[in-house]
């Protein structure tokens, strides 16, 4: 725990009398509010504060089971085999080794074993149980130890935690951009699964790692998980708008932390006090006020060492460049005060208007030409950027005496000109939206000059412009920058130009362009020479100091000290303030877990290193809880409580709580002695039981008295999630790359203008070929069978993943020019490892890559002749197909 002196910390030892605490509205200070009478206790609508999962861990011991059995020895077994005997149920026969072996490197490497792994698995099964089909003890357990060394665990078990957190690569929302620098947490959530991180340790980081190690990537990066989740970029002027966004996004950092770690749906309360579960609003509030300082964004992340070793390479570059950059100022400072003796001559050439956004007019005598150009010497809010500016209509018009617009596209206009380019539409930005006849869209330009071509040789006398025709933005609303340097020039041929008009006459649109062109008009020759030196050399020094790998940088959070107080939002609404609220934690558990209240000026880290620790408080029982069944979940299909992140009233009743608790309780203090929070542990511990070891094999007996297999009368058969389906087919093909770590690869091409779109990729590349979760997901984004296959959106946690049968999923995984790429390298993979020759050979060695088992006799002369009639390749794109392959029994 942190520092008490620093902390309110109050415990109260009944669980009745709850105690919150926020502060008066009026006076700032602390109060104390009576227990609401509606969470006294729990009843047929709703959770009161004696709801089960907010009680303290009970101390339970394993049910007996007659000593014969081979479920007495196991502690999970005996609370399984109790109920499953209690319902006039009895337990499954013990699966094979080949399923065994099947089931348990899928549940925790997420690939299928090969060929030569199960082999020597029923090679030691056969030498300790006497039958290769009958599962020796000690090879299992030496399985298991090898599954849970292996790197490939961390991805696996990785991906479900990133499933929990909310872990997504863009920003969601309609922008949508992505993210790039996101995938170290990835990487970090990866390694401490496979080191075997204690998992309140992982919570610590994640929350506040810059408490525990300030300035440490490999701790910080941790703190990702804060600000994974969607948020808006869209920067709304409204100040009530812009207020709501930041508490949406708040909002989601507290929904994220209290479902993720302890099981309750804490923002069900932003609004109002929760409807099924006694928690408050200002509960609510206490954890809004701990979040408060927490932004999304990136910030730079380093150990003080690394920061003097940075400053030691390049801070001799950026004292040169500001000695450089500092002479360079003098001299322009000396030109501009040279000039300023000169100001009323200079002045006196300025006789016409700024150019205005909303128009922009240039008379010339009558002259012939086919062609128009305009050429960029400045934008209105760089006078230095000669690109990047918008056009909504270029006009240039007849000196006839009914003067004709002849630059229109109506009457034949045409123009050219380097544009913006909007991928996902590719029309948006081309210059003819400057000749359209419209005011709403604007041409972008990336290059200095506009061109327009008359139908004919006309006679011209007049140009009109404008970016922001109707006035409908702001004057400096970055959407509307207009050229405000300019020449334009005529040609009857497109070779020859003459210049017609220019805008040294007008007078400069702000102080930065009048700057400028004193600058330009005042310079002498050796000036110039001398200020385009300092440029260069300014220049070369800004690419060296780039060339020092920079400090890394990580999107952890920007964090700020919150100002003043806080308040309840009645109605949610940041507009309506209700009682002033201090940081602190759920009283929902002040009977168990303890309680602390801090003030308002605690220092921003310490709110959420204070949360960490009451989260991860030997004493709150939610979080073990919450922790043994996602893994139960994951192992066995189908949680204790069938909701992972909702132990409240809503989350569903628990199929065998004391099972639970007795798991919650080994989790934090082992048996055996053991190290806490490890889950290596854990999954060895399930998964060497016989609830676990059970067959597949349905039974319609018990299936009558317990359809949904929810007492664990066998072991429920899964399809594989979308990432092992697609690492499975890259395996079995002999392609799957195993490159661990680094930027993740795209199955969609990403199209990035004011929002972005995700177009899936019909074909994909070798760069592709890494394991599922290294790519790079963005929230709304369609990947073809992967997302067939259900793999969530992650706009939101996905605690617990779909599994849909649809006429879509066949339809991919048979057409999809992946499955046809992964059957061609399968067949050359058997050619490879069988006789080429050899059709038997060939068909045995499928079968074993891909099923982990031979064919029956039937199986391989259906094969055979399959393959002879259509080829060896379409023999393989039906195995990747086959249920066998899909599901895991």
């Amino acid at each position: 725990m942190n520092d008490v002196n620093s902390v309110v910390r109050m415990t109260i030892i009944a669980n009745a009398v709850i105690l919150g605490v926020c502060a008066s509205a009026q006076s700032g200070s602390p109060a104390v509010f009576d227990p609401i009478d509606a969470f006294s206790a729990s009843n047929e609508q709703r959770a009161g504060y004696d709801w089960w999962s907010l009680q303290p861990l009970s101390e339970v011991v394993p049910p007996s089971v007659e000593e014969s059995s081979s479920w007495a020895a196991h502690p999970v077994d005996r609370f399984v085999h109790s109920k499953l005997v209690s319902n006039g149920l009895r337990p499954s026969q013990p699966a094979d080794s080949r399923s065994l072996i099947r089931r348990a490197t899928y549940d925790l490497t997420g690939l299928p074993p090969t060929p030569e792994e199960v082999s020597a698995f029923r090679a030691a099964c056969e030498a300790e149980a006497g039958s290769p089909d009958r599962v020796g003890d000690g090879a299992y357990e030496a399985l298991l130890d090898q599954l849970l060394a292996s790197p490939h665990y961390g991805e696996r078990w990785g991906r479900h935690w990133l499933d929990v957190v909310r872990f997504g690569e863009s920003t969601g929302y309609e922008v949508n951009h992505i993210i790039d620098d996101m995938w170290p947490f990835r990487d970090y959530v990866i390694e401490s699964f496979n080191e075997d991180k204690p998992f309140d340790r992982m919570v610590r980081e994640h929350i506040a790692g810059d408490a525990l190690a300030p300035g440490d990537p490999a701790v910080e990066v941790g703190m990702t998980f804060l600000v994974a989740g969607p948020h808006d970029i869209v920067g709304n002027q409204d100040p009530v708008q812009a207020a709501q966004i930041r508490a949406n996004g708040i909002d989601e950092m507290i929904r994220a932390t209290s479902e993720a770690f302890m099981g309750l749906t804490v923002g069900c309360a932003r609004c109002h006090d929760h409807k099924f579960d006694p928690i408050s609003q200002r509960d609510y509030y206490g954890l809004y006020t701990t979040f408060a300082g927490v932004y999304h964004d990136s910030r730079t992340v380093a150990t003080d060492e690394q920061r003097a070793a940075y400053e030691s390479q390049v801070g001799p570059f950026r004292a040169e460049r500001d000695q450089l950059a500092k002479s360079k100022g003098e001299l322009e400072n000396a030109i501009n005060e040279r000039a300023k003796s000169n100001l009323a001559e200079h002045e006196a050439r300025w006789t016409r208007p700024p150019v205005n956004r909303k128009g922009t007019e240039e008379l010339f005598p009558p002259t012939n030409a086919r062609f128009v150009r305009l050429r960029s010497e400045g934008r209105d809010n760089d006078p230095n950027a000669r690109t990047n500016y918008r056009l909504d209509e270029f006009e240039v018009w007849t000196a006839d005496d009914a003067p004709r617009n002849v630059a229109a596209a109506a009457n034949g206009g045409k123009a050219t000109g380097r544009s913006r380019v909007a991928e996902d539409f590719g029309d948006a930005y081309l210059a003819d939206v400057a000749i359209d006849g419209k005011f709403g869209e604007r041409w972008i330009a990336s290059g200095p000059d506009l061109v327009i071509e008359f139908a004919k040789v006309e006679s011209i006398r007049r140009v009109f412009f404008s970016s922001d025709r109707t006035g409908a933005l702001s004057p400096t609303h970055g959407e509307a920058p207009i050229v405000s340097e300019y020449r334009i020039e005529a040609s009857t041929d497109g070779e020859q130009w003459t210049q017609v008009a220019d805008s040294r006459s007008r007078k400069p649109v702000n102080e930065a362009h009048r700057r400028k062109r004193l600058l330009d008009w005042s310079m002498t020759t050796e000036e110039r020479g001398d200020r385009a030196s300092f440029g260069k050399q300014i220049a070369d020094l800004d690419r060296r100091i780039r060339e020092v790998p920079s400090l890394p940088r990580l999107r952890v959070g920007r964090l700020t000290q919150p100002e003043g107080d806080y308040h309840v939002f009645l109605g949610g609404d940041p507009q309506r303030k209700g009682d002033v609220v201090v940081p602190s934690s759920v009283t929902a558990l002040n009977g168990v877990a303890g309680f602390y209240a801090l003030t308002n000026e605690t220092p921003e880290r310490q709110r959420r290193a204070d949360l960490a620790d009451w989260i991860v408080a030997p004493e709150n029982p939610l979080t073990p809880r919450v922790l043994m069944n996602r893994i139960w979940y994951y192992h066995f299909g189908r949680g204790i409580v069938p909701n992972p992140s909702d132990f409240g009233f809503m989350g569903g009743e628990a199929s065998h709580p004391a099972l639970l608790d007795w798991l919650a309780r080994e989790l934090v203090a082992p048996s055996n002695g053991g190290d806490a929070w490890r889950l290596k542990r854990m999954h060895k511990l399930l998964m060497l039981s016989q609830t676990y070891r059970q067959s597949g094999e349905f039974r319609a007996d018990a299936a009558a008295t317990d359809a949904d297999n929810q007492l664990l009368w066998r072991f429920a058969p899964r399809r594989l999630s979308a990432e092992e389906l697609r690492d499975t087919i890259l395996a079995v093909a002999g392609k799957l790359d195993s490159k661990m770590g680094g930027p993740g690869f795209r199955l969609y091409q990403y199209m990035r203008d004011n929002v972005s779109t995700y177009a899936p990729l019909d074909t994909h590349g070798p760069e592709t070929y890494r394991r599922a979760v290294y790519h790079q997901n963005v929230r709304a984004g369609r990947v073809d069978l992967m997302t067939e296959f259900d793999s969530p959106d992650c706009a939101l946690a996905a605690p617990r993943r779909a599994s849909t049968t649809t006429p879509l999923q066949a339809l991919t995984l048979m057409n999809h020019q992946f499955t046809m790429d992964m059957a061609s390298a399968l067949a050359e993979r058997l050619e490879a490892e069988a006789d080429r020759n050899d059709v038997d050979t060939q068909i045995d060695r499928a079968y074993a890559i891909a099923f982990s088992r031979e064919p029956n006799a039937d199986e391989r002369k259906t094969g055979e002749e399959f393959a002879k009639q259509h080829g060896l390749v379409a023999f393989c794109r039906g195995l990747l197909n086959a249920n066998e392959l899909v599901y895991v029994d």
